[in-house]
């Protein structure tokens, strides 16, 4: 995992009052995505889940840091203005790492996939980021080649990246396969079996199991020994409360999916048309899951982040800044 207090390597970072304070003091810090503000809800709904996804890691002990382009500068950490400025924006740019050069270079507005996200939090030194469901294997693949970019990103980027597992109407078998080559750990947290973002089972089982903060903690320690192995994903299931059992979901995954081929919607363009089909199939209830799995995930990275932190700052020799 990346080094907190490491240089930032250019001009074009800027880092919010409340950021930097943190990554000078060594405190945690959670990195946050910001393309489930603008293509993920309907306003005001993304402005008010970020605030209270921001709020839930505060009260972790941890500092929230949403991540976006804005004016040809990206922003480790939003104001309120800018969040409300980026939750109202209607073309936003949905940056991954391909894209988000081109967005600052032309001041575009532009908001950051798991893939950007992974690239900006490693550039600020941050090194634990929360999110809903990484994106994967397209269905059908073998034939379009649509893979998303987050799982390269994991591949290379040292971020441990917290989320209730890969979006379910993604091809999971082989997202764990693609993880699994790239050298990838998948660790489920607090079970044996891979969720499946809406739903708490995919009937996949997941490479590995931890129970603890801790315990992801000193996976991200040994694996700072090894630089270049990339990140780790921890796949926390959404709350038994809130989920919609897999049975369930499938058959609106399943028409939500083929109707995007129908249309000939492809790319980048898929998940956010997926997403608000289903949205409608299911009568608003995905959001609400969504929302409750996001700010799950939130709380248990800032859980991880506080731990990491202590861990740092316990393995400092007295007298050292650290830096």
């Amino acid at each position: 995992m990346s080094t907190r207090l490491s240089p930032l390597p250019n001009s074009r970072i800027v880092l919010s009052t409340e950021v930097a304070d943190a990554r000078a003091s060594g405190q945690a810090v959670v990195a946050l995505e910001s393309t489930i503000i603008t293509h993920g809800m309907p306003w005001p709904k993304n402005a008010e889940t970020a605030r209270t996804v921001e709020s839930d890691i505060r009260a972790q002990g941890a500092v929230p840091a949403t991540i976006a382009a804005l004016d040809g500068k990206l922003h480790i950490g939003l104001s309120e203005g800018e969040m409300e400025r980026l939750a109202e924006a209607k073309a936003a740019m949905k940056c991954s790492r391909a894209d988000l050069a081109f967005a600052l270079a032309t001041g575009r507005t532009g908001s950051t996939t798991v893939a950007a996200t992974m690239m900006a939090a490693d550039a600020a030194g941050i090194a634990v980021f929360a999110t809903g469901g990484i994106g994967g294997v397209h269905r059908g693949a073998q034939e379009s080649f649509d893979i998303s970019a987050d799982l390269e990103e994991l591949a290379r980027t040292p971020v441990c990246v917290v989320a209730a597992g890969a979006k379910a109407l993604l091809d999971l078998p082989k997202t764990l396969e693609v993880l699994e080559t790239r050298g990838v750990p998948v660790v489920a947290y607090g079970t044996d079996d891979f969720p499946a973002f809406w739903s708490r089972v995919s009937g996949l089982s997941a490479p590995y199991r931890m129970d603890t903060p801790e315990e992801i903690s000193a996976l991200l320690a040994v694996r700072r020994g090894f630089p270049g192995h990339g990140g780790v994903l921890v796949a926390n299931p959404v709350p038994e409360t809130a989920e919609i059992p897999a049975s369930e979901m499938a058959g609106v995954i399943d028409a939500a999916v083929a109707e995007a081929a129908k249309r000939g919607i492809s790319g980048k363009d898929v998940t956010p048309f997926v997403l608000a089909l289903i949205y409608e199939l299911t009568g608003g209830r995905s959001l609400e899951t969504n929302i409750a799995l996001v700010r799950n995930n939130a709380r248990l990275a800032a859980q991880i982040a506080v731990c990491d932190a202590q861990a740092g700052k316990d393995a400092t020799p007295s007298g050292s800044s650290g830096a």
